[in-house]
Protein backbone atom coordinates (compact mmCIF):
# COMPACT_ATOMS: atom_id res chain seq x y z
CA UNK A 1 0.00 0.00 0.00
CA UNK A 2 1.09 3.55 -0.77
CA UNK A 3 -0.86 6.40 0.79
CA UNK A 4 -0.88 9.90 -0.65
CA UNK A 5 -1.38 13.20 1.15
CA UNK A 6 -0.91 16.72 -0.16
CA UNK A 7 -2.26 20.25 -0.35
CA UNK A 8 -2.65 19.95 -4.13
CA UNK A 9 -6.40 19.75 -4.49
CA UNK A 10 -7.03 18.45 -8.03
CA UNK A 11 -5.81 17.37 -10.63
CA UNK A 12 -2.15 17.27 -9.55
CA UNK A 13 -2.46 14.11 -7.39
CA UNK A 14 -3.56 12.21 -10.50
CA UNK A 15 -0.14 12.78 -12.07
CA UNK A 16 1.56 11.39 -8.95
CA UNK A 17 -0.71 8.34 -9.09
CA UNK A 18 0.16 7.83 -12.72
CA UNK A 19 3.87 7.73 -11.89
CA UNK A 20 3.27 5.34 -9.01
CA UNK A 21 1.12 2.98 -11.05
CA UNK A 22 3.79 2.82 -13.75
CA UNK A 23 6.53 2.03 -11.24
CA UNK A 24 5.00 0.09 -8.34
CA UNK A 25 2.58 -2.78 -7.88
CA UNK A 26 0.77 -1.09 -5.01
CA UNK A 27 -2.69 -0.26 -3.76
CA UNK A 28 -2.99 3.55 -3.71
CA UNK A 29 -5.02 5.15 -0.93
CA UNK A 30 -5.68 8.88 -0.58
CA UNK A 31 -5.33 10.30 2.91
CA UNK A 32 -6.40 13.68 1.56
CA UNK A 33 -5.33 16.41 -0.84
CA UNK A 34 -7.16 19.32 0.75
CA UNK A 35 -4.77 20.17 3.58
CA UNK A 36 -4.51 23.95 4.02
CA UNK A 37 -2.17 25.28 1.37
CA UNK A 38 1.49 25.35 2.45
CA UNK A 39 0.52 24.76 6.10
CA UNK A 40 3.16 22.29 7.25
CA UNK A 41 2.09 22.17 10.90
CA UNK A 42 -1.57 21.48 10.21
CA UNK A 43 -0.66 18.70 7.78
CA UNK A 44 1.76 17.24 10.33
CA UNK A 45 -1.03 17.13 12.94
CA UNK A 46 -3.53 15.36 10.69
CA UNK A 47 -0.92 12.87 9.49
CA UNK A 48 0.01 12.07 13.08
CA UNK A 49 -3.64 11.44 13.87
CA UNK A 50 -4.43 9.45 10.70
CA UNK A 51 -1.48 7.34 9.55
CA UNK A 52 -1.27 5.12 12.69
CA UNK A 53 -4.58 3.53 11.67
CA UNK A 54 -3.03 2.09 8.49
CA UNK A 55 -1.32 -1.28 8.18
CA UNK A 56 2.37 -1.13 7.21
CA UNK A 57 2.66 1.13 4.17
CA UNK A 58 4.70 3.72 2.33
CA UNK A 59 3.30 7.19 2.98
CA UNK A 60 3.89 9.83 0.30
CA UNK A 61 3.41 13.34 1.68
CA UNK A 62 3.78 16.56 -0.30
CA UNK A 63 3.11 19.79 1.55
CA UNK A 64 6.09 21.66 0.27
CA UNK A 65 6.23 25.47 0.33
CA UNK A 66 10.00 25.18 -0.31
CA UNK A 67 9.65 23.24 -3.59
CA UNK A 68 12.52 23.95 -5.96
CA UNK A 69 14.76 25.41 -3.26
CA UNK A 70 17.70 23.75 -1.53
CA UNK A 71 15.44 22.00 1.00
CA UNK A 72 16.22 18.30 1.09
CA UNK A 73 13.99 15.41 0.06
CA UNK A 74 13.95 12.58 2.60
CA UNK A 75 12.61 9.16 3.45
CA UNK A 76 12.05 8.07 7.05
CA UNK A 77 11.73 4.50 8.24
CA UNK A 78 9.37 4.33 11.21
CA UNK A 79 8.91 0.77 12.37
CA UNK A 80 7.14 -1.14 9.59
CA UNK A 81 6.24 2.09 7.80
CA UNK A 82 8.17 4.42 5.53
CA UNK A 83 7.43 8.09 4.87
CA UNK A 84 8.62 10.05 1.84
CA UNK A 85 8.43 13.81 1.42
CA UNK A 86 10.14 17.17 1.84
CA UNK A 87 12.48 17.80 4.75
CA UNK A 88 10.43 20.53 6.38
CA UNK A 89 9.19 18.64 9.46
CA UNK A 90 5.86 17.53 8.00
CA UNK A 91 6.76 13.82 8.28
CA UNK A 92 8.22 13.84 11.77
CA UNK A 93 5.25 13.83 14.20
CA UNK A 94 3.58 10.95 12.33
CA UNK A 95 6.87 9.07 12.01
CA UNK A 96 7.53 9.31 15.75
CA UNK A 97 4.07 7.95 16.54
CA UNK A 98 4.38 5.15 13.98
CA UNK A 99 7.80 4.12 15.29
CA UNK A 100 6.64 3.77 18.90
CA UNK A 101 9.69 2.93 20.97
CA UNK A 102 11.88 2.35 17.91
CA UNK A 103 14.28 5.00 16.67
CA UNK A 104 13.72 6.69 13.32
CA UNK A 105 16.01 6.05 10.37
CA UNK A 106 16.37 9.04 8.05
CA UNK A 107 17.68 8.97 4.49
CA UNK A 108 18.40 11.77 2.06
CA UNK A 109 16.96 11.23 -1.41
CA UNK A 110 19.44 11.78 -4.25
CA UNK A 111 17.14 13.44 -6.77
CA UNK A 112 19.60 13.01 -9.64
CA UNK A 113 19.79 9.26 -9.04
CA UNK A 114 16.07 8.85 -9.73
CA UNK A 115 15.00 7.51 -13.09
CA UNK A 116 13.47 10.54 -14.83
CA UNK A 117 9.71 10.75 -15.12
CA UNK A 118 8.96 10.55 -18.83
CA UNK A 119 5.47 11.17 -20.24
CA UNK A 120 4.14 8.87 -22.93
CA UNK A 121 5.51 9.83 -26.32
CA UNK A 122 8.79 11.24 -25.00
CA UNK A 123 12.16 9.57 -24.66
CA UNK A 124 14.28 9.42 -21.52
CA UNK A 125 17.16 10.96 -23.45
CA UNK A 126 15.16 14.14 -24.05
CA UNK A 127 14.27 14.43 -20.37
CA UNK A 128 17.80 14.68 -18.94
CA UNK A 129 18.85 13.99 -15.36
CA UNK A 130 17.15 15.30 -12.26
CA UNK A 131 13.59 16.57 -11.85
CA UNK A 132 11.80 17.94 -14.91
CA UNK A 133 10.08 20.70 -12.94
CA UNK A 134 11.09 23.04 -10.13
CA UNK A 135 7.45 23.38 -9.07
CA UNK A 136 6.11 19.79 -9.10
CA UNK A 137 8.44 17.58 -7.11
CA UNK A 138 5.41 15.54 -6.07
CA UNK A 139 5.38 14.06 -9.56
CA UNK A 140 9.07 14.21 -10.45
CA UNK A 141 10.84 13.44 -7.14
CA UNK A 142 8.60 12.15 -4.40
CA UNK A 143 6.40 9.77 -6.42
CA UNK A 144 9.41 8.00 -8.02
CA UNK A 145 11.14 7.87 -4.65
CA UNK A 146 8.03 6.45 -2.96
CA UNK A 147 7.76 3.78 -5.66
CA UNK A 148 11.40 2.78 -5.06
CA UNK A 149 10.97 2.73 -1.29
CA UNK A 150 7.77 0.70 -1.60
CA UNK A 151 9.61 -1.99 -3.54
CA UNK A 152 12.55 -2.21 -1.13
CA UNK A 153 13.14 -4.30 1.96
CA UNK A 154 12.28 -2.07 4.95
CA UNK A 155 15.29 -3.41 6.85
CA UNK A 156 17.62 -2.48 4.01
CA UNK A 157 16.45 0.93 2.83
CA UNK A 158 20.01 2.20 3.04
CA UNK A 159 20.96 -0.16 0.22
CA UNK A 160 18.79 1.73 -2.27
CA UNK A 161 20.95 3.73 -4.68
CA UNK A 162 18.69 6.76 -4.34
CA UNK A 163 19.00 6.91 -0.53
CA UNK A 164 21.85 7.95 1.73
CA UNK A 165 21.90 7.71 5.54
CA UNK A 166 21.73 11.07 7.26
CA UNK A 167 21.37 12.44 10.78
CA UNK A 168 20.28 15.81 9.41
CA UNK A 169 16.52 16.24 9.60
CA UNK A 170 14.25 19.21 10.21
CA UNK A 171 12.39 18.56 13.46
CA UNK A 172 8.83 19.65 14.07
CA UNK A 173 7.17 19.23 17.45
CA UNK A 174 3.55 20.22 17.93
CA UNK A 175 3.17 22.65 20.86
CA UNK A 176 2.01 21.36 24.21
CA UNK A 177 -0.28 23.12 26.66
CA UNK A 178 0.73 24.06 30.19
CA UNK A 179 -1.61 22.84 32.93
CA UNK A 180 -0.94 24.22 36.42
CA UNK A 181 -3.11 24.94 39.45
CA UNK A 182 -6.33 24.10 37.63
CA UNK A 183 -5.54 26.42 34.70
CA UNK A 184 -4.69 25.23 31.18
CA UNK A 185 -2.81 27.57 28.86
CA UNK A 186 -2.72 26.28 25.29
CA UNK A 187 -3.51 27.13 21.69
CA UNK A 188 -5.59 26.04 18.72
CA UNK A 189 -3.88 23.26 16.78
CA UNK A 190 -6.38 22.92 13.94
CA UNK A 191 -9.95 23.72 12.96
CA UNK A 192 -11.61 20.81 11.19
CA UNK A 193 -14.10 20.97 8.33
CA UNK A 194 -17.01 21.02 10.79
CA UNK A 195 -15.61 24.15 12.43
CA UNK A 196 -14.57 22.27 15.58
CA UNK A 197 -11.72 24.05 17.35
CA UNK A 198 -9.12 21.45 18.35
CA UNK A 199 -6.85 22.75 21.10
CA UNK A 200 -3.69 21.20 22.50
CA UNK A 201 -5.16 21.01 26.01
CA UNK A 202 -5.31 17.36 27.16
CA UNK A 203 -8.84 16.02 27.36
CA UNK A 204 -8.22 14.95 30.95
CA UNK A 205 -8.54 18.63 31.92
CA UNK A 206 -12.33 18.35 31.57
CA UNK A 207 -12.71 15.32 33.82
CA UNK A 208 -15.13 16.00 36.66
CA UNK A 209 -16.01 19.49 35.37
CA UNK A 210 -19.50 20.61 34.38
CA UNK A 211 -18.47 24.07 33.17
CA UNK A 212 -15.25 25.90 32.39
CA UNK A 213 -14.16 29.37 31.41
CA UNK A 214 -12.74 29.42 27.88
CA UNK A 215 -10.84 32.68 27.43
CA UNK A 216 -12.96 34.05 30.30
CA UNK A 217 -16.28 33.00 28.72
CA UNK A 218 -18.39 30.36 30.56
CA UNK A 219 -18.93 27.18 28.55
CA UNK A 220 -20.70 23.93 29.52
CA UNK A 221 -18.76 20.67 29.33
CA UNK A 222 -20.38 17.75 27.51
CA UNK A 223 -19.47 14.21 26.51
CA UNK A 224 -21.29 14.59 23.18
CA UNK A 225 -22.35 17.45 20.91
CA UNK A 226 -25.96 16.68 21.82
CA UNK A 227 -25.24 17.45 25.49
CA UNK A 228 -26.29 21.02 24.66
CA UNK A 229 -29.14 22.33 22.48
CA UNK A 230 -28.57 22.80 18.77
CA UNK A 231 -26.63 26.01 18.14
CA UNK A 232 -25.14 26.14 21.65
CA UNK A 233 -21.43 26.16 22.49
CA UNK A 234 -19.67 23.48 24.51
CA UNK A 235 -16.28 22.13 25.51
CA UNK A 236 -15.74 18.43 24.87
CA UNK A 237 -13.00 15.87 24.30
CA UNK A 238 -12.52 15.16 20.61
CA UNK A 239 -11.47 11.93 18.95
CA UNK A 240 -7.83 13.06 19.10
CA UNK A 241 -7.87 13.22 22.90
CA UNK A 242 -7.70 17.00 23.13
CA UNK A 243 -10.20 19.56 24.39
CA UNK A 244 -12.35 20.92 21.59
CA UNK A 245 -14.43 24.09 21.63
CA UNK A 246 -17.44 23.32 19.49
CA UNK A 247 -21.04 24.16 18.66
CA UNK A 248 -23.74 21.52 18.39
CA UNK A 249 -24.49 21.51 14.65
CA UNK A 250 -22.63 24.79 14.24
CA UNK A 251 -19.23 26.36 13.72
CA UNK A 252 -17.03 26.52 16.80
CA UNK A 253 -14.39 28.76 15.26
CA UNK A 254 -17.05 31.41 14.58
CA UNK A 255 -18.77 31.15 17.95
CA UNK A 256 -15.51 31.29 19.89
CA UNK A 257 -13.78 33.66 17.44
CA UNK A 258 -10.72 31.41 17.31
CA UNK A 259 -8.35 30.30 14.57
CA UNK A 260 -5.25 28.16 14.23
CA UNK A 261 -2.47 29.36 16.54
CA UNK A 262 -4.74 31.48 18.75
CA UNK A 263 -4.23 31.25 22.50
CA UNK A 264 -6.78 29.30 24.55
CA UNK A 265 -6.93 29.57 28.35
CA UNK A 266 -9.23 27.22 30.25
CA UNK A 267 -10.07 27.80 33.91
CA UNK A 268 -12.60 26.48 36.42
CA UNK A 269 -15.75 28.53 36.61
CA UNK A 270 -15.79 30.18 40.02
Amino acid sequence: MITLASDFGTPYPAAMKGVLLRRADARLVDVGHDFPRQDVRTAAFWLRETLPYFPPATHLVVVDPGVGTDRAAIAIRAGDHALVGPDNGVLVPAARRLAGDESLETYAIDERALDPVVPAGESAASSGAGPRSNTFHGRDVFAPAAAAVHGADRDRLGSLAILEDTDDRVELALPEATVEDGRADGEVLVVDDFGNVVTNVPGSYLEGRERVLANSEPVPVGDTFAAVPVGQRLATVGSHGYVELDVNQGRGETAFELGVGDRVVLEPES
